[in-house]
């Protein structure tokens, strides 16, 4: 019998069932303690693991998780062809599910009365496997990134949030910096022109001090207001031209909804076993696209009405200009010397108008980048509490996992230790501009934090620059012209330190970090780590490789008979010690006649005894004569 212990109060896969393909027919009911798999090689065991995995969708990050999933991808499709997988799970909340896949399509989420819901197991952060595949634990050992994600499992749901409240101030960070880049380069647009604006007015100036005193007076004010006038006709234009901009993207926009609407159904739609709904959901579309056009007219008409006031407005405007341009002409002819200036004199104060306008468009300009600079400021210091944050959940996991581990091991976290990708980013930056620029980025990426290097840059500073990062002095000029670009600048401001943890084991007297040990000791490293509690089940293929009987023996039996009081584990093994000394709950035989998989027994280990003794032990026969052999 499989021994079962009620009212869990951590995640369990409950059963996994299989239709189609190799494992055709296959169904495992998981005991909540400690499940082993064992049968010969090539009878399904590691697919067993990585159906589950696949169902679940739970691979890692990065390029190996990529890696990872194809490999898993491809097992399934040579292993389950054209049928699919149900897992049921259990929450450690009891909610009960049923997730069902296939090769071809996503996990689809159902109750357990097999009705379909919107529940989405990964994303929704509900349920979550830890699964290791064949080698995998000494991936780990060999990848800070792998320990990161190991490490961030022990406190998932808090490190997820942290994440995702990282990713919506990213995504700010990105909009700020775009707004940033677009303004800067309008204002240095602006900027050159404006710059000619004392000399006009110099000339306008100089214009009107050569007219006589009393004379001149009455002059220049003439000329100060026709001035005026040609800013008041562009204040108006500006004005006419905003009002058409509007009415163009109303008249545009009529009708726009539901022609796009329209678009992405077709009349097979309608016909089919959905055609109801889908019939409801058109009519839907339809009604809110006839809504927003009602919408679109009556601002058209609000726009139209505005129109025709300003172009009142305007005329009302146009009559006072004509008759003050008489009067100037009339007061211009009258004075012989301000004839001979008046055509320059006007040119000039076009242009002057025209400098203005592009002025006040620079203030605006200057006035919103102050804005976004604040804003950025402000997001980047959310950025920078939410990576402390985080440090803080990885330290305290750190802490725990040390204090519970069994084997003399360690996990310490540098905060901001992990500078590859930084320099990688750096490398990017400085390719094009700078010759040998990979060694250059390692060096400021090992001596200079991004925060000293914008302010080296954002200052000018590149002896300081040369001195901490230890650059050869003929590279300066091109290093400072590649990091002092804007959008580099920018993104110097936010870019991210990954935390470098370290995993040790103490030999002798000496702590060893996990990428310098042999292949056995990062096993030994790495595999106690996984058999600490946790909520989530564990899932291992073939935990004993690369390890002595003894160790298992005195560690992983030991930690197994620890943990699986709160935590389901399943294990696929060759090794006798694991379900027999770790007193598996339930013991599952496969074998197979090569076309398919079956469960040949299942049960306890007294249950499985026989299996057990065959398979693992080399038969009684060989058990008997190790025995006579050791004189036990």
């Amino acid at each position: 019998m499989i021994d079962t212990q009620p009212n869990a109060k951590f995640h369990r896969l409950r059963s996994l069932s299989v239709v189609g393909g190799f494992l055709d027919g296959l169904t495992l009911d998981f005991a909540e303690g400690l499940n082993c798999l064992i049968g010969h090689r090539g009878t399904g065991k590691t697919t067993v693991l990585e159906f589950v995995r696949y169902a679940l969708d739970e691979f890692p990050n990065g390029e190996d998780g990529q890696a990872c999933r194809q490999r898993v991808e491809a097992i399934v499709k040579s292993n389950l062809g054209d049928g699919r997988i149900r897992l049921a799970i259990e929450t450690k909340d009891g909610l009960q599910y049923i997730v069902d896949r296939t090769a071809s399509g996503d996990p689809l989420v159902l109750t357990t009365d097999e009705q379909p819901t919107d529940v989405r197991i990964n994303s929704a952060g509900l349920f979550s496997a830890d699964i290791f595949s064949q080698n995998e634990i000494e991936n780990i050992a060999d990848s800070p990134q792998s320990q990161l994600e190991l490490i961030d499992r022990f406190a998932a749901g808090e490190i997820a949030e942290v994440n995702r409240r990282a990713a919506a101030v990213r995504a700010k960070l990105e909009v700020n910096t775009n707004a940033i880049v677009t303004h800067s380069q309008q204002l240095d647009g602006l900027a050159d022109e404006i710059g000619t604006l004392p000399f006009v007015e110099a000339k306008i100036k100089a214009l009107a001090g050569d007219q006589g005193d009393q004379t001149g007076d009455g002059v220049n004010i003439a000329h100060e207001h026709r001035a005026l006038r040609g800013r008041e006709t562009q204040a108006v234009d500006e004005a006419r031209t905003l009002i058409q901009k509007y009415n163009q993207w109303l008249g545009d926009s009529s009708g726009q909804f539901a022609q796009q609407a329209r678009t992405a159904f077709d009349q097979s739609m309608f016909e089919g076993p959905n055609g109801q709904v889908m019939t409801r959901i058109h009519e839907r579309l339809e009604t809110l696209g006839g809504k927003l056009d009602r919408l679109f007219e009556k601002a058209a008409t609000e726009v139209e009405s505005g129109a025709d006031d300003l172009g009142e407005l305007a005329e009302t405007l146009l009559e006072a200009h004509r008759q003050q341009e008489l009067a100037f002409r009339d007061l211009i002819a009258r004075h012989d010397q301000a004839c001979g200036a008046a055509t320059e004199r006007a040119d000039l104060e076009k242009k002057r108008n025209d400098l203005l306008a592009k002025g006040r468009r620079k203030a605006e300009l200057e006035r919103k980048l102050e804005e976004l600079y604040r804003e950025r400021t402000g997001l980047a210091e959310q950025l920078s509490a939410l990576w402390d944050e985080r440090f803080t959940l990885r330290r305290r996991v750190a802490e725990w996992i040390n204090e519970g581990a069994t084997s003399p091991i360690r996990v310490q976290i540098d905060q901001c230790g992990d500078r590859s990708a930084y320099q990688q980013t750096l490398a990017g930056w400085m390719k094009g501009f700078v010759g040998q620029y990979n060694p250059a980025a390692k060096k400021i990426a090992d001596y200079v934090p991004p925060c000293d290097l914008l302010r080296m840059v954002r200052e000018g500073r590149p002896d300081d620059l040369l001195v901490q990062a230890e650059l050869g002095e003929s590279q300066m000029p091109k290093v400072m012209e590649a990091l002092g670009r804007l959008e580099v600048r920018l993104q110097l401001d936010a870019i991210e330190l990954a935390d470098l943890p370290r995993i040790e084991l103490l030999e002798g007297e000496r702590w060893r970090n996990s990428l310098e040990l042999s292949t056995g000791q990062k096993c030994t490293t790495i595999l106690p780590i996984l058999l600490l509690e946790s909520d989530n089940p564990l899932l291992v293929d073939q935990p004993e490789d690369n390890l002595d009987n003894r160790y298992i023996f005195e560690t992983v039996v030991q930690a197994l008979h620890r943990v699986k009081k709160n935590r389901q584990i399943i294990l696929n093994t060759h090794n006798p010690n694991i379900p027999v000394l770790g007193e598996a709950s339930a013991v599952y035989v496969l074998t197979s006649d090569g076309e398919r998989s079956r469960v040949a027994n299942r049960g306890s280990v007294d249950d499985c005894k026989e299996e057990i003794i065959n398979l693992l032990e080399g038969g009684k026969e060989a058990f008997v004569r190790r025995k006579d052999r050791y004189n036990y």
